[in-house]
């Protein structure tokens, strides 16, 4: 434990701290609307539509111009880079869209994953590189929080002792970095060696599930208990709030496991709810299919799967047993890569 040198005022604290419950306020989560170009145009693939400037931003204006209670469900919206400065057919700016109903703004701002020499096939985020530059200028473009993400790869081997340190060194110095110029995130380990305030940090791992390979099942409640319990013993109390990733789990799938999650009978000190992208859009994708005249059926199957997620957030969800093919399609990507 090094010396706790003064990194923040405590208005800049009260900043953080603040943007940070507001994301996570009760029966709220985040919408991960931040694909690359690339990871949206997979998406788009799946229902025949091109992946051109106007598609992308059509859709992503179908989400954000979503009236009624979706915004009592969103507490947060992870914008990519394009999508923070698009504009609604009206011309409003995504991002004065998105701040008018409440929801806070925020940007992925990490590089992506490059490979990790020494090991094999483990990786590490690149990004660090001009961060500071960026963090400032989507603050002021109107981010008030921002997203990294590291990749651990787990097999018989890995993730190794390298891969690990160097992960979790690179997410502590982004967290420094972003937190010196006012933007919350969500991210964590080895955060005190950079003096990162945890009360204005968010984390956002997997589910403990089994993996897509094994063959042995594992029930709702025994995924809400080895979750829990795993992040009893690794994660700060002073942590507000964890917002898990969908994982590719289907969208039913990744509800019924939330909800499981907070009826867990183990004490929870943080929030816990959902930062999911493929299980928030998957169902309004599919309602959509890149016709205009279906941008209403979209905005009702993505209100619908926000509105249940939001109970999940809670532990009121009681699954109605839903067969649709939308919200039981297997969202899994084999080597996924964002």
């Amino acid at each position: 434990m090094t010396y706790q040198f003064v990194a923040l005022t405590a208005e800049q604290k009260s900043e953080l701290a603040g943007i940070a419950q507001r994301i996570v306020a009760p029966g709220k989560g985040i919408l991960a609307a931040d694909e690359s170009v690339g990871t949206m145009g997979k998406r788009l693939k799946n229902i025949n539509v091109e992946n051109t400037d106007e598609n992308r931003r059509f859709f992503r204006q179908i989400l954000f111009t979503t009236n009624g209670e979706v915004a009592d469900c969103i507490g947060g919206i992870i914008f990519f880079h394009e999508t923070l400065y698009q504009k609604t057919d009206d011309g409003t700016p995504f991002p004065e869209l998105v701040k008018d109903k409440g929801i806070v703004v925020g940007v992925k701002v990490d590089k992506g994953v490059v490979p990790l020499a020494g090991t094999d096939g483990e990786s590490v985020t690149q990004g660090l590189d001009g961060l500071a530059e960026r963090c400032a200028q989507y603050k002021r473009d109107g981010a008030e929080f921002a997203k990294w993400r590291s990749v651990l790869r787990i097999t018989e081997k890995a993730p190794s002792t390298l891969a690990i340190e160097e992960n979790a060194w690179v997410l502590a110095r982004y967290a420094s970095i972003c937190q010196q110029v006012g933007a919350s995130l969500c991210c964590q380990p080895a955060l005190n060696d950079h003096h990162v305030y945890l009360e204005g940090t968010l984390l956002k791992p997997n589910m403990v599930t089994a993996g897509h390979c094994s063959t042995k099942r594992y029930s709702p409640e025994e995924i809400g208990m080895a979750t829990v319990t795993a992040l009893r013993r690794t994660v700060p109390v002073a942590v507000p709030g964890i917002c898990f990733l969908s994982g590719g789990q289907t969208e039913e799938e990744a509800s019924v496991n939330l909800n499981a999650i907070n009826l867990c009978p183990l004490p929870k000190p943080w929030k816990l709810t959902f930062s999911f992208g493929r299980a928030l859009q998957a169902s309004a994708l599919m309602a959509w299919s890149g016709k205009d005249e279906n941008a209403e059926l979209a905005q009702e199957a993505y209100s619908k799967r926000a509105k249940i997620n939001s109970l999940a957030s809670k532990g009121e969800y009681s699954p109605s047993g839903d067969t649709s093919i939308a919200a039981n399609y297997s969202l899994y990507t084999e080597n996924y890569t964002y």
